[in-house]
This record gives structure tokens, sequence and C-alpha cells, in this order.
């Protein structure tokens, strides 16, 4: 269209006005909605606060913020505009009078009125000679992982029923564990950790994973996570097979143990009713919260990082906001919760006793102004098997629980994410595209000094000027380590503070360090005077005079 055709529609439109301004008029309501749809967007998939690009002063790096900022816009208004192509929604049941209830419906009833290739997906391996049973999902819900307490070990595809390995360990078996893929896992047994191959060829023996009891895998980082009863917590990087650190928790054995999804924090409870949450950047815990009265027995997080789900021996169930370490809700259990897992969509299932419960909404009904979910949303169980772990199925709505007579796949409709992405995740993917993957983990490797609380500090800029960053360091640290670092500089028998001040010669100028180097030379005073009030009282009128005068 040539600009007379514009003009002239514009002229037939908007008589009274001139050419350009019909052409601005018709830009505004189109600005608007742009802009009501990037904020739509960024409320959705947004990463936090803007950066304020006009308080940088150097040029190259503000138009280098500016064009990141411009990247996070069109990546969310895109991942906005793809919603379009989710076909599939989430269905759970629903009752169709007020008084019908959902956990009355049983397995067999679900599985009448599901699709044939869906009600193939719930059944039972009855494996009644070597269990206890504990067991994992690779994180595309393709493979299982099913270990028994008296040496068990079994791989299979469990759609399709095909074995992958079994193996007879003749030793005790705690834990097990899927690390990267489905090509190698981890299985903690009596003394150290092994690792084997799909074909269930030993490959790799930590040693220095004595006595393990809980395991995690960190898939972006490539870490694998155990502790044991000596209360170590270990890194291991499977990718080198280097240890990365080994934190002492100094509570004892753990009583559960579970990782974060979100960022990367590992959850540690213990037996005096405390949650640690650790990262091997630290030494001591990033937080110590106390959620129940008596030991912690299961831990679990949302996919999303926001909620915290605890049961305790106190026959509690609590709800924990952690981002800031609220208690938002908590349920009263009739058994101590053996194990806890969190589904895509929000549902929480708590294996206790012999019985599975299934709850729904539990993050999202305090928000309306209620407390408690008053009826769960699913139960399963009743059959006298004592339940020791459940797990959710990636991209499935089926969850596993794992008990003393074997392993059951338990149909809850709702449960799993119906659409998933394909480049991240592909419950379908062909050899040639699990390599693929394996080799873009290997290359995007991140480093475990990325991992903290806040996993969104990364990529911010520290506006703050070097000389307020040193004094807040020089305010922030402890009088201790200011006397250590100066005493180490230090030689003879005189005062190493005092000789700093004397070579520093700055009297008349006044500073935090200074004031808190003086703050410390008066404490050490005091405490020599009042050591050597305390010897001359015990020595006596007689030898007062050899007690301490000065420090």
């Amino acid at each position: 269209m040539t600009e007379h055709e514009i003009g002239h529609d514009s002229a037939i439109m908007h008589p009274t006005q001139e050419t350009s301004k019909p052409s601005t008029a018709k830009l505004e309501p189109h600005a608007a909605m742009a802009k009501k749809r990037t904020e739509e967007a960024h409320k959705v998939y947004g990463r936090g606060q803007k950066i304020n690009t006009r308080r940088v002063k150097d040029k190259k790096l503000r138009g280098s913020l500016r064009s990141l900022e411009n990247k996070y816009r069109d990546a969310t208004t895109k991942a906005q505009d793809a919603e379009i192509l989710l076909e599939n929604d989430a269905g759970f049941l629903q009752p169709e009078r007020e008084l019908e209830k959902t956990y009355k419906i049983r397995q067999d009833q679900i599985k009448e009125d599901a699709t044939i290739e869906t009600a193939k997906k719930g059944f039972e391996l009855k494996l009644t000679e070597l269990g206890p049973y504990v067991f994992d999902y690779t994180r595309n819900g393709r493979d299982l992982l099913l270990g028994g307490r008296r040496g068990h070990v079994a791989t299979m595809d469990w759609r399709s029923g095909k074995l992958g390995c079994e193996l007879n360990l003749n030793e005790s078996v705690r834990d097990v564990k899927w690390l990267h893929n489905n090509q190698m896992f981890a299985v903690a047994q009596r003394k150290n950790v092994y690792i084997y191959d799909r074909a269930g060829v030993e490959i790799h023996k930590l040693q220095k994973h004595v006595d393990v009891t809980h395991m995690e895998f960190l898939p972006f980082y490539l870490l694998l996570a155990t502790i044991g009863n000596a209360g170590y917590l270990k890194y291991t990087d499977i990718s080198t097979g280097q240890t990365i650190t080994e934190l002492p928790t100094k509570k004892g054995a753990p009583t559960t143990f579970a990782l974060n999804p979100y960022n990367a924090i590992c959850h540690v409870g213990h037996q005096n009713g405390s949650v640690s949450l650790w990262s091997p950047n630290s030494t001591s815990p990033l937080v110590k919260l106390l959620a129940h009265r008596g030991p912690v027995r299961a831990l679990a997080m949302d996919r999303e990082g926001r909620y915290m789900v605890s049961t305790g021996q106190d026959l509690r169930m609590a709800v924990w906001d952690i981002r800031n370490f609220k208690e938002v809700g908590n349920y009263s259990m009739r058994q101590p919760g053996s194990s806890i897992a969190i589904s895509d969509r929000g549902l929480v299932s708590v294996g206790c006793g012999t019985s599975v419960t299934v709850w729904k909404d539990i993050f999202t009904r305090f928000k309306d102004g209620e407390r408690e979910v008053r009826f769960p949303y699913m139960n399963w169980g009743g059959e006298g098997n004592t339940i020791s772990r459940v797990r959710w199925c990636p991209f499935e709505d089926v969850l596993g629980a794992s008990h003393d007579k074997g392993f059951s796949s338990i149909l809850v409709p709702g449960a799993g994410e119906p659409n998933f992405d394909a480049l991240e995740l592909n419950p379908y993917e062909t050899v040639k595209q699990r390599q693929e993957v394996e080799i873009k983990g290997l290359l995007n490797k991140l480093q475990p000094e990325m991992i903290s609380l806040d996993p969104n500090f990364i990529g911010n800029v520290d506006l703050a000027p070097a000389e307020q960053r040193k004094r807040e360091m020089e305010a922030d640290e402890a009088p201790e380590e200011i006397v250590a670092r100066l005493k180490n500089k230090s030689k003879g028998k005189n005062s190493a503070l005092g000789r700093y001040m004397r070579k520093r010669n700055t009297k008349n100028i006044i500073d935090a360090k200074r004031l808190r180097i003086q703050e410390v030379i008066q404490q050490q005073r005091k405490k020599a005077e009042h050591r050597g009030k305390q010897q001359a009282e015990e020595f006596g009128p007689a030898l007062a005079r050899f007690a301490w005068k000065n420090s």
C-alpha cells in the first residue's frame, strides 16, 4: 500500500483530522495492548525485578544490560505466545453430588473408566521375599529402579514391562538413585556406594562414602549428594569422580534427606525435630528450622521451591513457606508419615503405615482464608503392606509406592504435567537424542559455587562502589578474626594490637575499623583485670602479688 492510499483511507475514517494524526491514533491502542501483554507475560514467566540501567555509569556495561533486558522481555513474550500450543489439560476427579467424596473411589473404578493404555499403567509387582523395597524414576519418567533391603536390584521400562537388568548383591541395600539418565545408577550398600551401568556391571566404587543411608542427585551440577549414619554430607562430581566437599552436620544420624529442585539446596531432617539446609559452599547450615517436636520422618519440596512439607514422630504434617520460613498449614495424622512426594501439579502424597493419602490444594487453600483442607483427594491401601517410599512418575498420572511386599503403581488423575518440553525432558526420546542431551549436559554443567538459596543472584550487578563494599565487609568481620589476622602479622612479646595502632599513627582519624579495634582492646583489658582479681582471691593475701596483672 502506498502513502497516498494510507492517507486516503485515514481521511475517510477521520475527515476532520490531518493525515498524519490518524496513524498515531492507530498505534496507541496497539502499543497499550503490547504493553499489557508484556506485563502479563512478566508476571507468569518473569525472572524477578528489572535492572535499572540508568544508574550504571559505564556506557558499554549499560548497553549490554539493556540488550539483556530486551532478550528477557522477548523470551517472556514468546513463552506466553507458546501457550496456544499446549493442547492437553490436567483433569481431576470431580464429584457429581455434594455428599460424594473422591477419596472413596477405588483403583478398579478408575481403570474401568480410563482408556486401555492408561489402565495398563496401574499394576503391582509382588516381591515378597527380598523387601522392603525402595525405588526411583528417571527424570523423564521412562525407567524404574527397584532396590530391596536384602540385596535385590532391578531396572525396567515400566510402560512396556521390559526388564533392563537384575542383580542379587548378597548385601543390604539402603537406597538407590538414577543418575543423569538411564545409563547409570547408584546403590547405597552396607559399606560403600557403588555405581552400575545399565547392564548391571559395576563401574565405580565410592570408597569415601561409607555407611550411606540417603542419596540425592543434582542433575544440572552432576553431583551425587549422600549422607549416612556418621552425619557427614558429601558431594561427588560423577563426571570427574572427585569429591567436592564433606560437611559434618554435627547432629548424628539423619532421619530423612531431600533435595529442593528449584535451588539445589539439600534439606536434612534430624532426631531433635530440626531441619537444616545445606549447600556445598558453606561449612555451616544456611538455615536451621525447628519443624516438629520429635524426629523428622519425611521431607519434600515442590517444583517451584516455594513450599516444604514435613512429617514427624509427633503425628503432625506441617506445610512451610520456605521463602520466609513460616508455617502455613498443620495437619494431624494417625501414624507418623514415612515418605512424602509432591507432584508437578501440586498434589501431595503421604505414605503412613499401610496406606497412602493424596492431598490436593494444600498450597493454595490458606490463601483464601482457610487454614486446612478437610478431606484428602484420594486414598489407597488397607492390604497390610507397610509403605516405605512414595514417588510421583514425571509427566504421568501415576504414583509409585514401594512396600515390604513389592511395588505398586497407582493411578491418580490430574497429578502429572500434561505438557512437557521435549528439548528439556523427553519421555519418548531416541538413542541419538539421549546422547545429544548427555553431551549438552556435560557442556552446560553448572559449578557448585553457583548453588545458593536465591538462584537469581547470578547475572545481577552489584552497583555499590568498592569502598562501600569494603566498609561493609570490615563492619561484618568478627573481632576474633581481626585479632587473629593482626597477631599473625606481628611478632614479639609486645601487644600486637597496640603496635598496630602505633604504626598506623592515626590518632586523629576515626573510622569503623579503628573503633572495632579499640573495642577489642578494651575487652581484652577487662578480661585481664577480671582474671587477675580471681587469681588474687584464689591465692590469698600472701600470694596475691603473683597473680596475673597483664593479658
